[in-house]
Order: C-alpha cells, then structure tokens, then sequence
C-alpha cells in the first residue's frame, strides 16, 4: 500500500494512526480493571462468601454472559446515535464506579452449627449492584473501542490486521498486570485491595481515552448530532434520556444476575432477535455483501465453541488450579489466580510471532483463511484439556504438577491468537458499513453465549466442600479430569467439522483476507 499521502498523525505509532497509541492505553487499563477483578471472583464467591461451587460457577457465568451481551445494545446504540466516542465515555464512567462499588466487603459469610449459611445481605446487595454497573459500562465500552480501532484505517488498508493485533497486545498486557498484581492483592492483603487496585486501573484508562481522543480523527462522533439535542423526555434531550436508561438499566441487571435462569432466556431471545435481524439485513443486501454477511454469522456461530472451552479459565480450571495443581514453585506457593496470567503472558510473547507468520504466509499466497484459522484455535483448545488428562493420569495424591496447567495455557493462547484478532478484524472486514456497530456486538453476544455454556460445564465438575475447603483432593482432581476429557473429545470432533466446512466459507468471502 502506498502511505505517501498519510498525514503525520495517521503514521504517528509504529506507522500506525496516533490515535491507536490512545486505544491501546485505554484498553489496557480497562482489561486491567476487568481481568483483575475476574481473576478474583471465583474465589471471593467460595471462599468469603461460602458459595458453593455451582453457585459460584453461575453467577460467573451470569455476569461473564451479560458482560458480553450488553455490547449488542450498546453497539446499536453507538450507531445510530452516540457514535463511538460518547458511548466509550459514558461507559467508562460507569465502570470505574462498579469497580470501586467491588472494594466494599462487608463482612464474611459465617458457617453456622446446623449446616446453613450466615451472610451479609447488604454486602452482597452492594457486590451484586457493582456488577451490574460493570455489565452496563462494559456493555458501552467494549464493542465501540474496537469498532474505532477499525474506524482509523480506511479500506484496503493492509494495516488493519496488524493494528488489531498491536491492539489486542493491549489487552493481554493490561489482563497479564491485573491477574498477577491484584490476585496476590486479593489473596495477601484482602479482597477489597484486590478490587480497589483494579478500580484505580480503570480510572487512569478513563482518563487516558478523555485526553487522547483528540487523535480519532473525528471518526468516532455522532453522525446526526442534531438527533441528539432534539427533546425525547419533556426537558431532557436524545442523548442524556439514553444515559438515563442505562443507569436506570443497572437495576434490571442486579435483578437478573441474581436469577441464571433468566439470564438464559435473555441469551436465548437476544440470540434468535439477533438472527431474525441478520437476515433481514441478507434481504436488503446484495450477493457479495449477503454471502459475507452469512460467512461471518457462520464463524461467530463456531466462535461459540472455542470461547466455552477457553472460558473455562475463570471457572473450573481456575479452582482446579488451586485445589489440583501443586502450586509450590522455588520455595513459593503461587496464589492460583496468578496462573491465569500465563495467558497474557503468552499473547505478549507469541502476539509479534504470529503476526510475522501470518505475513510470511501471505507473501507467498498460503495464508489460512479465517475459517481455517477458527478451526485450528478450536482443535489448540481442545488439546490444552488433552494435556490436563494426561497430567492428571500421572498425578500423585491428586496434586497435579504445574508444568500440565502451564502447556493448557500455552495452547490455550495460541488458539486464542488464531481466533480473537482474527476475529475482531473479520467483524470489521465482513460487515455491511452500515451494521458494523451491531455486528461487533453479535460477535461479543457469541461470547456471552460461550460463557453461560462454559459455566454450565463447569457444573460438571462442581465439588462438596465445607466452609469453602475441599475435604478429599484425590476425588476433586478426578471429577476435574472427567470433565476435561469430555471438553478433550467435543472440541477436536467441532473443530474437524470446521475444518471440513472451510472450503465453502472461504467462497462465501469473495477474496476477503
């Protein structure tokens, strides 16, 4: 590509527009904040609160599913409204509150002489209030900042796929941060520390997007600011009646992730409402843009797989680690949730290595395509619980050695390479202009699909436990196994499938990279 008539500004980080540099930061941070309390979740469920394992496992997944389906309204709105930049803003705001809203205990749950639970209500009113503002910040914020990264490059820019991955980094460096500083935060010094240090993350990404966005090139603005100033509920205008609702919003999200089944429903309705508006965007589309729309549906329909398996993460495999894995280390003791920063460990790693073979392939016209590429990462996924069986087969007095936990996240990750910025640039590239906001929302609806299934997996695998302690590690670290084989098989058979479907796909893109 010729990049003579770039300005200064669209070549100004590591020849990409400045305002990348500004995404990164913010993004990072945001992840930071996210990852950081995610990695604490499950453990501040089951251990301070004595949730049981299958309690804890959908409340997870009830928060993780609706974290990830927000982003389809949010992206709508976007849109057709804010443009990407207030929606950005406005979400950020939102989390940094639900963030510190994490910081506040209350006291501990108290296991009482007659076998029941003593909680503190309030605590657990204020946490689950916390959440619900996460789920609305993130549900502004995650679809929109992405769609700007594709915003600032034209098309055809042979940019594009690098700059998702320079950005994608971001998020891995944030999340490799988060998962080691406030898990031993968390697990030193007390949850509230854990959860504070992740809300000071999100403010300075806050700050950062509010200085930076000078840089977007006036891309990510309204595209009908007039629609936003007219008058919608007596004095209040368009654009605040919005802010209005989502605050108002927070309340029906307390409610349901309180209540998984309903949660379900929304998944399920939101996924079919989604479909029924895809294909009344085929109709309206001609044959190139309808068979690309129906290429891309056909990889966020098979994303779902992969994100249930790699979900697993937070989940199961995250209290696997902890009760299964022999964490001592050099004399150390690892705190458990430490071992989900090998994940970004490895993406910072491995990031640069696969982009370098993705263009060494490309100049020599063998680049997979995408859906070859999806295939793979659900075959890598698969074998990352291949690995754990085989650990697990030669464990002694159910203690499992590190080094199997370690490989399942290096293969893990390299799936997560061959899916996620792949992906994320596949949205931008396959989507009608005029749904691109909406589509990037279904792919992240996908995900929250992925992370309710991953949750009811994780059931598979839940483990009695008394004051939030396992009592036979042996019995824990083979119902743990059991499930991991039944991921091991589903996963590789799927991605076969795909790899089979691959040629079809391929054709429905009519030459998109």
């Amino acid at each position: 590509m010729n990049t003579a008539h770039l300005s200064d500004d669209s070549r100004g980080f590591f020849g990409h527009p400045k305002g990348l540099f500004i995404l990164f930061m913010t993004e990072m941070w945001e992840r930071f904040s996210f990852y950081g309390m995610k990695a604490l979740l499950i453990f501040y469920l089951v251990r301070y609160h004595l949730f049981t394992d299958s309690e804890g496992y959908v409340v997870v997944g009830s928060y993780a599913a609706m974290v990830y389906a927000m982003p389809v309204i949010g992206g709508y709105l976007a849109d057709r409204y804010l443009g990407f930049r207030k929606a950005v803003l406005f979400g950020g705001i939102l989390l940094v509150l639900g963030h510190l809203g994490m910081a506040y205990e209350g006291n501990a749950a108290t296991a009482m002489a007659d076998g029941s639970i003593q909680k503190d209500e309030f605590a657990l009113g204020v946490f689950f209030y916390s959440l619900s503002l996460i789920v609305m910040g993130v549900g502004f914020l995650k679809a929109n900042i992405s769609s700007i990264v594709g915003e600032l490059y034209e098309e055809g820019d042979e940019r594009r796929d690098s700059g998702f991955t320079i950005f994608y980094m971001g998020i891995n460096l944030g999340s490799f941060l988060a998962t080691i500083l406030c898990s031993w935060l968390g697990e030193t010094y007390g949850w509230s520390y854990g959860f504070g240090a992740a809300g000071i993350g999100m403010l300075f990404g806050l700050a950062t997007f509010v200085y930076g966005s000078k840089y977007f090139q006036g891309k990510a603005e309204p595209k009908d600011p007039a629609l936003l100033r007219q008058k919608l509920l007596g004095p209040i205008n368009r654009e605040w009646s919005i802010y209005l609702a989502a605050v108002l919003g927070t309340g029906i999200v307390w409610w349901l992730i309180q209540r998984h089944e309903w949660v379900e429903w929304m998944l399920i309705l939101a996924s079919v409402a989604s479909l029924i508006f895809i294909i009344y965007q085929l109709s309206q589309s001609g044959k190139v843009e309808r068979d690309r729309l129906i290429a891309l549906t056909i990889l966020i329909i098979f994303s779902v797989v992969f994100w249930a398996l790699f979900e697993q993460a937070y989940t199961s495999m995250n209290l696997f680690a902890e009760r299964s894995i022999d964490r001592h280390i050099l004399g150390f003791e690892v705190p458990p949730g430490s071992f989900l920063s090998l994940n970004a460990l490895f993406i910072i790693v491995f990031a640069p290595v696969f982009a370098g073979i993705w263009i060494w392939l490309e100049k020599r016209k063998i680049q997979p395509d995408a859906t070859l590429k999806f295939a793979v990462a659900i075959i890598l996924a698969a074998l990352g619980f291949g690995v754990l069986v085989f650990g697990g087969s030669i464990a002694e007095a159910g203690k499992v050695a590190a080094i199997w936990l370690v490989l399942a996240y290096l293969l893990h990750t390299w799936g997560e390479l061959c899916i996620s910025p792949v992906g994320l640039s596949s949205v931008t590239k396959l989507s009608p202009a005029r749904i691109g906001g909406f589509m990037m929302g279904v792919w992240f609806l996908a995900t929250a699909g992925a992370e309710y299934v991953a949750a009811l997996l994780a059931k598979l695998a839940s483990i009695d436990t008394e004051a939030g302690q396992v009592t036979d590690v042996v019995a824990a670290t083979e119902s743990y196994i059991q499930l991991f084989q039944k991921l091991f098989i589903v996963g590789s058979v799927i991605g076969v499938i795909l790899l089979v479907l691959s040629p079809f796909v391929k054709k429905l893109m009519h030459g998109v990279k």
